[in-house]
């Protein structure tokens, strides 16, 4: 059993605690949070022990446990920082830092102390992202050539998120979320997937806007709107669209040579994901217009059911830091991933008007794929 403890008892616990319940293997220690009454409703709720300060609980995980670091995102870079320092792995939400330097820093103390750090999200490790892998391996669509990703939310100023509230009773939290912005906190759910597909990002050319900052209840709101165009070192390109504004669209298409891979939503572990024949009718270039569901051949990792707007596992990626703890190996969910993802985003997030093409300083190689997922179902 890897120990685990949590700091930061907000809105996305709730998720985590739900995903524990499917997974083996962990031992939640107990939780912490600066806020008392927060801390008794989770810990009340969900039948944790709290603890009364950070440096207790980073105690009694102890060395070699797990961290899951769950604060707002403006204290991610020092509490991750402090669970490093006790000798602690860290798996910390999105994203792992407000600030390159910030990430940067992380990364190289991890490195120096040996041990782990990744960045949520982990969805890439799901069913749905492992069959696309599966997919490309077996060259069922030929070789990829575009990727077109949509990450918008719809019309958000508008959404009664006042209402919005978790399983133990913590409201959405609006002002977090709106300055850190879309970009931030939803481009990582198809990044991870083309990364962990395609290795690292060469070149970044974006924009960013905030269009709907006059509706939002905030001073200093993050972008509400980016868009941003790919270059990857294995040759593909890729858009990617993230906003609060244009109507609710998660799809991701992957344009190959022999059709298109394609599937309606990112926050869905068991999404499905079809493949669309292109083919010629007389004069005609057609894609089918029935598209061949493709699966895996076997069973793959605990589901949960939908919360909200999602059907993830948010726990996927603790229990494959803890897999490679237990089996002394690379975690899939690396630094070198977590840092790369924060290079890549905030790129796409500061990009304004005027930036232009931007190179990326850090890298990330492919990521291999789930044990279960290493082949297509009926491929050779």
């Amino acid at each position: 059993m890897t120990r685990i403890g949590i700091i930061g008892t907000g809105f996305v616990a709730d998720l985590y605690m739900r995903s524990l319940e499917t997974v083996q293997g962990l031992d939640l220690i107990g939780a912490y949070d600066l806020r008392g009454a927060r801390l008794s409703q989770f810990c009340g709720h969900w039948a944790v022990t709290g603890f009364d300060t950070r440096d207790a609980l980073l105690a009694a995980i102890g060395p070699g446990g797990i961290l899951l670091n769950l604060t707002n995102p403006s204290a991610h870079c020092e509490i991750s920082k402090a669970g490093l320092s006790a000798g602690c792995h860290v798996y910390s939400e999105k994203p792992l830092a407000m600030r390159m330097d910030h990430a940067s820093e992380l990364h190289a103390l991890a490195s120096e102390k040996g041990l782990m750090l990744a960045s949520a999200p982990c969805s890439f490790l799901g069913e749905a992202a492992q069959t696309i892998g599966a997919a490309l391996r077996a060259d069922v669509a030929g070789k990829p050539r575009l990727i077109y990703a949509e990450l918008d939310d719809d019309f958000i100023p508008q959404a009664p998120y006042a209402r919005w509230q978790s399983e133990s009773g913590a409201s959405w939290p609006a002002g977090d979320e709106f300055r850190v912005g879309c970009t931030l906190e939803h481009a990582g759910y198809y990044l991870t997937w083309l990364i962990a597909l395609f290795g690292s990002v060469r070149t970044v050319v974006a924009a960013s806007g905030g269009q709907v900052s006059d509706q939002l209840p905030v001073d200093d709101p993050a972008p509400d709107f980016s868009v941003a165009t790919l270059f990857f070192e294995s040759g593909v390109v890729a858009r990617l669209t993230c906003s609060i504004i244009a109507p609710h669209d998660h799809a991701l298409r992957i344009i190959c040579d022999k059709g298109v891979i394609e599937l309606d939503e990112a926050w869905n572990n068991a999404a499905r994901v079809r493949f669309r024949r292109r083919f010629t009718l007389r004069r005609r270039l057609v894609n089918a217009p029935v598209a061949r569901r493709l699966r895996l051949p076997g069973e793959t990792h605990p589901k949960v059911g939908r919360w909200g707007s999602a059907s993830m596992n948010f726990m996927l990626g603790v229990a494959e830091m803890a897999d490679a703890i237990a089996q002394d190996r690379p975690p899939r969910m690396s630094a070198e991933l977590a840092l790369h993802l924060t290079e890549v985003t905030l790129a796409i997030q500061t990009a304004g008007e005027t930036t232009g093409a931007q190179v990326m300083q850090t890298r990330c190689d492919p990521i291999e794929p789930m044990p279960w997922a290493q082949r297509l179902k009926g491929a050779l």
